[in-house]
């Protein structure tokens, strides 16, 4: 009785940290969506600025006030050399992420964020080298079709927003490459990445935002009917944001990585339906088979790599491999938490 009363408890656990997962995910990208098309505050740049600057604020008051996550201490070296570095390409995914979704629709955008472990394994392959066994490469067979056909039959394409997210999957890829060696010896948690990155991001972010964006932001302010109510909400889009961070690192530790591949890409089917039931964007029926392919391929790759995670070393390998990876790790591609979405 006892076990069945802490299994029924753990998948309690489980559910409620996916749907705040999922809650908190959703709400961010429908508001981002609003500001950029009902709010006509049509600025990217200092939309990711209000959210770096929330994000910011809130790790310190989590870390340093409430002290509900114990700070994981950096070198001042290390800060300049390593975390500043990240925190550049973590900026540039941000930025292109919000860029994309001012143009094209979330379902399509969503769409194409499930591009990164392709991406990833394609850069980890070319560029570093790194051998990957032949189940990771037919698992993203599925991935690619599914971006292409969405991609083909988008209705609302825009060029500019495509690229955007292209680009944003590469930037996403980059950045978890590079964690591997930049950050290595630390063991960052969600909201210590955000407590150190955000600052650094804000700061790169800032002087080009206000360069490229602030005239407008300042006409937008005088001519905008309700400008204090705009102002609201997309500074709560920004508290939302930092919350999706802590709510992050809750799923992480309350699900298995099964589960937590399977659940985020049901967040995007789930992101898909809301945005279309709100902004009610055109969709075409090759276009959700396309998307839904996606999705399908995203989960058989979060399987196979799981799978090969699990498997005992010494497990025969596929014979005539270009090379023999070290250890079983090497057959894995650097997507640990490929469903996270940075929306900082």
């Amino acid at each position: 009785m006892e076990g069945g009363k802490l299994w029924q408890w753990g998948v309690f656990r489980s559910l409620l940290a996916i749907l705040q997962w999922w809650g908190f995910n959703v709400t961010v990208i429908i508001m981002n969506k609003w500001i950029f098309q009902k709010l006509d505050f049509k600025f990217p740049l200092s939309v990711s600025c209000v959210h770096f600057i929330c994000s910011s604020i809130g790790a310190y008051l989590v870390i340093k006030v409430l002290k509900l996550k114990p700070l994981i201490v950096v070198d001042t070296e290390d800060l300049w050399k390593r975390i500043f570095p990240m925190s550049f390409v973590f900026c540039i995914n941000i930025v292109l992420g919000n860029v994309s979704l001012r143009y094209i629709p979330v379902s399509f955008m969503q769409t194409i964020k499930s591009f990164t472990p392709a991406t990833t394994v394609v850069l980890q392959w070319l560029v570093w080298r790194k051998y990957f066994d032949w189940r990771i490469w037919v698992s993203l067979v599925p991935i690619v079709g599914g971006i292409l056909l969405t991609s083909i039959t988008e209705l609302s394409f825009n060029m500019f927003g495509f690229c955007a997210a292209l680009f944003g999957c590469l930037a996403t890829s980059t950045k978890t490459i590079l964690a591997e060696s930049l950050l290595h010896g630390y063991k960052f948690d969600s909201i210590n990445t955000v407590y150190y990155m955000a600052p650094f991001a804000t700061m790169i972010l800032g002087v080009p935002a206000l360069l490229l964006e602030g005239n407008g932001v300042m006409d937008w302010f005088h001519t905008h009917p309700s400008p204090s109510a705009a102002l609201i909400i997309i500074f709560s889009s920004g508290v939302l944001a930092f919350c999706l961070n802590f709510s992050i690192f809750y799923v992480i530790h309350s699900t298995t990585a099964v589960t937590f591949n399977v659940a985020g890409n049901l967040k995007v089917a789930v992101a898909v339906l809301i945005s279309w039931l709100i902004f009610r964007n055109p969709i075409s029926s090759l276009n959700a088979v396309g998307c839904g392919i996606t999705l399908v391929g995203c989960t058989f790759y979060g399987y196979i790599r799981h799978m090969l995670s699990q498997q005992l070393p010494g497990t025969p390998r596929t014979p005539r491999t270009p090379r023999t990876p070290r250890n079983k790790m090497e057959l894995l591609p650097l997507v640990s938490n490929d469903k996270i979405d940075d929306k900082v």
